[in-house]
């Protein structure tokens, strides 16, 4: 996901919820929010251990590159090319579901 792309979703999901709950929102999802930035740095430097993929809540896919050292290195290179926009698509869902919480 394009960083555009996901700065509009995360727009159009507060504009839905109710103009007094919105600070609610605001809070509810930074407290819960996945910084790409972060989750890139993880995969930089303990990628082969599945880091980056716990930190976005992908524990399946964790335990696997774990398992596997990041497919002996290979899977990490990938990722570092794909953590970002798994975390914007976790920091959705995570807005997604306050959304629907707060309503």
């Amino acid at each position: 996901m394009n960083k555009a792309n996901y700065f509009m979703q995360l727009k159009a999901l507060r504009d839905n919820v109710p103009a007094e709950k919105q600070s609610d929102f605001d809070v509810m999802f930074a407290g819960r929010e996945k910084n790409p930035v972060v989750a890139l740095v993880l995969g930089l430097f303990l990628g082969s251990f599945g880091i980056d993929r716990f930190y976005t809540g992908q524990i399946g896919l964790g335990i696997l590159k774990l398992i596997t050292l990041g497919a002996l290195g290979i899977w990490t290179l990938i990722d570092w090319f794909l953590i970002m926009g798994a975390a914007r698509n976790k920091n959705i869902q995570i807005a997604n579901e306050t959304a629907l919480y707060i309503k």
